[in-house]
């Protein structure tokens, strides 16, 4: 525990605290022998303390997402309700840690062919669901195939298409086969759709019965979720909580003020106009995380007048970007490019030029297309970002300049994403992001698949994709993704006008590890199960 260049690891410290492999005592008197001075000690010793992480009480969560259509089929998950208290009720074979990196989860080890062609996943020995079966083999391949197949509704079967075969090798070990090379494809498996659930008469149980470490006791939809500690989980090291109580609070000040008041330790998707008063408030805590979430207009490129690339370039041209960030963000983020693919990401394009606000330009754009004096609808609502509609209203006036009539339809936010998005031909939205490239182009811009937005096709993309995908040789790889950002700039359908950072306020009476995941808000979706009361 005391490192070779005289410092003491906290870190492992409060892990042995919390696993009980060292005692107070035990290292006081180790640490005196070693050279440290009392002070010094019992300093250390506080502050590894403070970091171990205690059980009990309530936590309950203001998140601003849900609908009354939600599900307990992680195929049909699409905000952050679900997501977020999901992520602590069901386990995927693979997880983003705090930093980044891929750690297993229901899978404790994981190899591949020479070719990436031919991928071997280990079951977690132990690990058993919440009604007490034992996970095997049988249960991965029932719940992978959920997604898969001619009749698959899932959010997340293009992602899994390139699976050509699941077997069982043993109890605890399966082999999946691909139609291609995939060197990421264990950072797909720990997509949030791609939970692992009971195997049931070939199928899975959706009753909601999962391997996390925590229960679902009770769902509404669109309303509350509460869940209870799974004393039964492999890691002692997550779940600290008693109880979990999820509240769906849409609207951003109501959401806030419940913070303020009490009656919610934390709160997601802070209203970035008043932030300041929950940071002046004693006892409060904001948090500003950097990842991959990013705020987006797609418009449907099927429906006229989004069929003329033109148009869509006259478009992108009007927006101040800037000022989105300024205003809306209040500087808690940065200008996009019209593309998913942010600085966070591996392959992110750093040369391709940044898009800007260029009235004149748009007008010779519309001009070109025979579309002067064009008047569009953009619909949008607080349910799609915290501001969304004020973003719609400034875009409204910066288009203006350029000849462009925008009609903001301020849409409702119960239903927004089963009524709007996917729905309406121009409308707000908001994209977590994804760790990987292929990922986030799979998911959301391949032709055909279920959230495309834009109703986008590019027959160049898609090569592109799925060349990539099968790449091994990482030069070329990003040669390839930077292509295909700028095709998705130039010629997609969605105007990516900004990277948002993650803003959530919390009381301070919650305690966190030292790093704080950024691939999803709250602490990556895992912050029931990561945070505890101090």
């Amino acid at each position: 525990m005391i490192l070779d260049n005289g410092n003491v690891d906290a870190t492992d410290l409060s892990t042995r605290l919390r696993r009980g492999s060292i005692s107070r005592r035990g290292f006081m008197e180790g640490a005196l022998a070693g050279g440290l001075s009392l002070a010094a000690a019992t300093a250390l010793m506080d502050r590894a303390l403070a970091a171990v992480p205690k059980r009990g009480g309530t936590l309950r969560m203001g998140i601003g997402h849900g609908s009354t259509t939600d599900s307990t089929d992680p195929g049909t998950f699409d905000n952050g309700f679900v997501n977020y208290t999901f992520h602590s009720i069901h386990n995927r074979l693979t997880e983003i840690a705090a930093d980044g990196s891929l750690v297993g989860d229901v899978a404790e080890s994981w190899d591949a062919s020479p070719d990436a062609k031919t991928w071997t996943f280990r079951i977690r020995k132990g690990m058993t669901f919440h009604n007490g079966k034992t996970v095997t083999a049988r249960d991965v391949i029932a719940s992978l195939n959920h997604h898969r197949g001619e009749d698959a509704t899932s959010a997340a079967k293009p992602i899994v298409a390139a699976i050509t075969d699941i077997r069982e090798d043993d109890p605890s070990t399966i082999v999946i086969s691909l139609e291609g090379g995939n060197a990421d494809f264990p950072f797909i498996m720990a997509d949030y759709h791609l939970s692992i659930l009971p195997e049931k008469d070939g199928t899975i149980d959706l009753s909601g019965v999962g391997t996390g470490s925590y229960k679902l006791e009770s769902f509404e939809p669109g309303v509350r979720i509460t869940m209870s500690r799974n004393g039964d989980y492999w890691d002692d090291g997550r779940g600290h909580f008693d109880a979990v109580e999820a509240l769906s609070i849409i609207d951003p000040n109501a959401r806030q003020n419940a913070l303020l008041t009490g009656s919610i330790d934390v709160a997601d998707r802070m209203e970035l106009k008043t932030v300041e008063r929950v940071k002046r408030k004693p006892g409060m805590v904001v948090k500003d995380i950097t990842g991959y979430q990013h705020y987006t207009f797609p418009m449907h490129v099927d429906v006229a007048p989004f069929n003329d690339v033109d148009v869509r370039m006259a478009l992108k041209l009007a927006f101040k970007r800037e000022e989105l960030v300024n205003k809306i963000l209040q500087g808690y983020g940065t200008v996009g490019n019209d593309h998913p693919i942010s600085k966070a990401n591996r392959y992110h394009n750093s040369d391709l030029p940044q898009r800007s606000y260029d009235p004149d330009k748009a007008k010779w754009h519309l001009k070109k297309a025979g579309a002067e004096g064009l008047t569009v609808e953009l619909s949008a609502s607080n349910a799609a970002f915290a501001g969304a509609v004020g973003a719609a209203v400034l875009y409204k006036e910066s288009a203006a300049a350029a000849g462009i009539n925008v009609n903001v339809i301020r849409e409702p936010g119960d239903g927004y994403w089963s009524n709007v998005w996917l729905k309406k031909p121009w409308c707000a939205c908001y994209w977590g992001g994804r760790p990987t490239e292929d990922q986030m182009f799979s998911t959301a811009y391949e032709t055909g698949v279920p959230w495309n937005d834009t109703n986008w096709s590019n027959e160049r993309f898609d090569t592109l994709l799925h060349e990539a995908r099968a790449e091994l040789d990482e030069a070329r790889r990003r040669e390839m993704y930077y292509e295909m950002q700028t095709l998705v700039s130039n010629d997609g359908g969605a105007v990516v006008p900004m990277y948002a950072s993650y803003v959530f306020g919390h009381t301070d009476r919650l305690a966190h590890p030292d790093i704080v995941g950024g691939n999803w808000d709250f602490d990556g979706g895992r912050l029931a199960e990561r945070w505890w009361f101090a």
